[in-house]
């Protein structure tokens, strides 16, 4: 089965041109150098790189609470019934990125024919910024820029402005990330990119601040110096954006060379693990040095690669790294003790504290990992974190129609103390908190403990706080709390003296009267967009736990998913899969017009999750369908001249890349 990747390659030449045009614009200064790395390896839709372990610009999410998309059309101005200074083309949309953009004083377009029409008839420039909507740092750049009169009157007045939604349109944005990467070593969201008004890339960046600062321009001054070389030094920009774009396509193709015979399989496999081997880190499993996402896949290819080399000194260390690596990640912050689920990745080695993010993906492919893992090793301890996944999915994720939402964010408004929100407010404790909430001295235990004293030993918790300030330079978690397993409980049970039976009890009770707790907490925002390919994904989730753990709610989730894709994500007339659908005002699915066909991933994930399916029930009808599908993906994607699949139609000519995903980019 596909696992997407893509190829991030360009010329030496190609970086220098840009040096010397971004000079030109930013006339001396020092330029931006942040370098997003949330995901500049893949993008938030598949795979991410580390990004900056100091949760820097670029990496992260923006909340509010479970609202619907009239809701989200509010929010600029602060409130359901609070009037509107402003109201451009977004608040038709269903996006909820671009409904949370619908209020700036930014005149506003959705990626479409009618902004391309507006910059070719008055020959402006396109400027296009691209994000998500539980991406904290696009949230800030709206805060400070977009919400800004004068930064609204200079951008409306000068260029056309695009919103795009990068779990809409991957497609697009993977191409212009490719250029920002390309021009600037790095990447992530939000993306800002000035095009001319035939779409070509000259200028590009990622967040920019609204002001100067220390030398670096701010945003006002950025958007006046393109405006100036734009006017004075139109020709230039034009020449070095299109010798960009040209060497991209050279850059970033990929095809079969005639003749030439590929790797065999075993050498393959023998090289990736030599790589992951080199990287892994011993202490608390994962790979590399912080920040550590959790790398499903990477997990995935150890376990395999155990299966057929189970007699070799080297098959018995990829699984004992997988299965450490797994193992540390349940017992670690990453892990939610108390409302299940993963966060996003660690921004320590030790998986302590995370960033709150919870992404769908990330939930489907721990989920197959973890049940895997318990098939591996014949360990409860894993199957139970796969259902403790499930659990969270079903509850907080999933939609009446069978669809699962795409993200919660990591911020939300704390609930004692300021309208701001802060990045994990929803999920941390203070100890003072945790003794109120459980009191009670516990019958038996040395030194008349108390259930908060015994659940505050084994999960670390401080009177102080127990976030190292390295790990929160803006100061959001002072005095709070992550919860990371410190103790195994017959070590916890060892200490307090009193039976492991007991404090399996007392931790399960106290988990229970916590969760009640935070369901009274401000909410983070819940992202609803329901995407194929990620629905995909946890439909084999569904289906391989449920197969494994034989379970039949489970099994039957999995064919209400199947459902799900079947009837609101597959245009049968068109023999088309959709790329997303929404949920509407009243809880009902709706679609936009025209809808967004799919993309290489969505039909990729969607027949992955179809053969689990079919796996798990026997039932032919999936089997079918995965057929069908996968037939019409040869048809849409594939390459006859140079082999391989592209990401999504060439035929679009309004994506100026075709790329193909070259190397594994596994959903880090």
């Amino acid at each position: 089965m596909l696992r997407l990747a893509w190829r991030r390659s360009a010329s030496k030449s190609s970086r220098a041109e840009p040096a010397r045009l971004l000079a030109a614009v930013f006339q001396g200064a020092e330029g931006p150098q942040y370098n997003s790395y949330r995901d500049s390896r893949g993008f938030r839709h598949i795979p991410h790189p580390p990004p900056p372990s100091d949760r820097s610009p670029f990496l992260h999410p923006q909340p509010a609470y479970h609202l619907s998309p009239a809701v989200y059309r509010s929010m600029a101005s602060g409130g359901e019934d609070a009037p509107h200074r402003h109201t451009n083309r977004l608040s038709k949309e269903r996006s909820p990125y671009l409904l949370q953009h619908a209020h700036n004083p930014v005149d506003w377009y959705p990626w479409g024919q009618e902004a391309f029409d507006k910059a070719k008839k008055e020959d402006k420039p396109i400027f296009l910024s691209v994000g998500y909507s539980t991406c904290h740092w696009c949230h800030v750049m709206e805060r400070e820029s977009f919400e800004d009169e004068e930064i609204g009157k200079i951008l409306s007045d000068n260029f056309v402005c695009i919103k795009l939604d990068r779990e809409e349109r991957p497609d697009v944005d993977k191409v212009y990330m490719t250029f920002v990467q390309a021009t600037s070593g790095g990447g992530g969201w939000p993306m800002s990119v000035w095009l001319t008004p035939d779409l070509r890339p000259f200028i590009g960046g990622t967040y920019f601040p609204p002001k100067d600062n220390r030398g670096r321009p701010g945003f006002k001054t950025v958007l006046i110096r393109i405006m100036e070389q734009w006017q004075n030094n139109r020709p230039a920009l034009e020449s070095n954006g299109e010798r960009i774009l040209d060497a991209l396509k050279k850059g970033t193709a990929v095809t079969a060379n005639p003749g030439e015979s590929p790797p065999l399989a075993p050498d393959v496999a023998n090289r990736c693990f030599q790589q992951l081997a080199h990287s892994y880190e011993e202490e608390y499993g994962g790979f590399r040095d912080a920040p550590k996402f959790p790398t499903p896949v990477n997990l995935m290819f150890l376990m395999s690669y155990w299966s057929v080399n189970r007699s070799t000194t080297e098959g018995v260390e990829a699984l004992q790294m997988a299965l450490h690596t797994l193992r540390m990640m349940a017992l670690g912050g990453i892990h939610d003790h108390v409302a299940q689920g993963f966060h996003r990745y660690s921004t320590d080695s030790s998986w302590h504290v995370p960033h709150f993010e919870k992404m769908l993906y990330d939930q489907a492919q721990l989920a197959v990992a973890y049940i895997t893992a318990s098939q591996v090793s014949g360990e409860q301890f894993f199957a139970d974190v796969a259902k403790d996944i499930l659990l969270y999915v079903s509850r907080d994720l999933s939609d009446k129609s069978g669809g699962v939402y795409s993200a919660e964010d990591a911020d939300s408004v704390p609930a004692n103390g300021g309208p701001e929100k802060r990045e994990g407010a929803f999920c941390v404790w203070t100890a003072s908190e945790i003794r109120e909430l459980l009191p009670d001295v516990v019958e038996g235990a040395t030194g008349a403990a108390t259930q908060g004293d015994i659940f505050m030993h084994h999960y670390g918790v401080k009177e102080q706080g127990n976030v190292a300030p390295e790990q929160d330079p803006h100061g959001e978690l002072q005095g709070q709390n992550v919860l990371i397993v410190r103790y195994s409980v017959e070590l916890t049970a060892a200490r307090f003296g009193i039976s492991v039976e007991k404090v399996n009890e007392l931790l399960s009770s106290a988990r229970a009267k916590m969760a009640d707790v935070r369901k009274n907490r401000p909410r983070p925002h819940l992202d609803t967009k329901m995407l194929a390919s990620w629905n995909g994904l946890m439909l084999s989730a569904y289906a391989r736990v449920g197969a494994v753990l034989g379970d039949r709610a489970l099994l039957d989730r999995a064919v209400e998913a199947g459902n799900f894709l079947m009837e609101h994500l597959w245009d049968a007339e068109r023999q088309t899969i959709l790329r997303s659908c929404y949920r509407g005002d009243q809880m009902e699915v709706q679609q936009i017009s025209p809808p967004i066909c799919g993309f290489l991933d969505d039909y990729a994930f969607i027949i992955c999750g179809l053969l689990d399916l079919y796996e798990a029930t026997l039932q032919a009808e999936w089997l079918r369908w995965a057929e069908e599908l996968q037939l019409r993906q040869d048809e849409l994607f594939w390459d006859n001249h140079g082999g391989g699949y592209f990401c999504s139609d060439p035929s679009d000519g309004t994506v100026l890349l075709q790329l193909k995903e070259g190397r594994s980019r596994a959903w880090c």
